[in-house]
């Protein structure tokens, strides 16, 4: 998993470990190793084996348990607890079990809890301040279906904008969008990314490899946008602190900031 925080989480099935490492080199930021709704019942088993197997000390990927309420939580979270683990992602999170925030504790991993239900949405700033909790993800798909919401756009605009501010009241990291399940469609792909990032998410969860590149591309700046502050941050050197405009607007404090935090992102992004 990237050092930086993440853009893409590419979700990759626990019973099938073939293709772990072809996860673990689509480019994405960080790998889901997903034990939930990808492995059905009689699998589940042989996804933990799969895991076990495969890990060792120099990877890095985070797991998606199954819920807390579910037969197989404890044994999912003992998978978990082993080198290579970097996080848990937990569905269906309404409050962070103890024994996951225990786990992730004694390791110093971190935990993601995925938003998708009415009762999770209702107490996401009590789940963001949740100790180890890094980010929160959106699972969009999930809560479409038990709230009756029929789109993904404007239909869903209050609750993302609901967890935006919960992660930054929390002082945590931009939360992760849900992912969009096309893969063939690029356009499409990079307009759902684009408008997850104008709304203050940092990343979206991926279903295909193919998706990785697209959105890694949308978190990222655009050449557009880092002219513009290199622009920006010359000006403001050039002025002395006095009063100047670019491209006919002022320029003040949190422009110059949001500039640097461009030039910062562009210096670390290379794919």
């Amino acid at each position: 998993m990237s050092a930086e925080v993440a853009r893409s989480y590419l979700y990759v099935p626990g019973n099938r470990p073939e293709r772990f490492d072809k996860a673990c080199a689509a480019g994405a930021d960080a790998v889901i190793i997903d034990f939930e709704d990808a492995v059905p019942p009689a699998e589940k088993d042989a996804a933990r084996a799969a895991l076990s197997a495969w890990l060792s000390v120099d990877k890095a990927v985070l797991v998606r348990v199954n819920a807390a309420s579910s037969e197989w939580f404890e044994r999912d979270l003992a998978a978990c607890d082993v080198p290579g683990v970097a996080g848990v992602v937990l569905p269906k999170a309404e409050i962070v079990d103890p024994r996951a925030i225990a786990l992730c504790q004694r390791r110093n991993i971190a935990l993601f809890p995925l938003i998708e239900t009415a009762v999770g949405m209702a107490q996401a700033e009590a789940v963001a301040a949740t100790p180890c909790v890094q980010r929160l993800m959106f699972g969009t798909i999930d809560f479409q279906f038990e709230l009756g919401i029929d789109g993904d756009g404007d239909e869903l605009l209050a609750f993302r904008s609901r967890l935006v501010l919960a992660s930054k009241l929390a002082g945590i990291h931009s939360p992760v969008d849900g992912p969009c399940t096309s893969w063939e469609d690029p356009a499409l792909l990079t307009e759902d990314s684009l408008r997850s990032r104008k709304l203050g998410f940092g990343g979206k969860l991926c279903i295909h490899p193919k998706q990785v590149a697209t959105v890694n591309a949308a978190f990222s700046p655009s050449d557009a946008e880092v002219e513009w502050a290199r622009k920006v941050l010359d000006a403001a050197q050039r002025s002395g602190g006095a009063a100047v405009a670019v491209d006919g607007r002022m320029i003040d404090r949190p422009v110059i900031l949001k500039a640097e935090q461009i030039v910062a992102l562009a210096s670390r992004r290379v794919n």
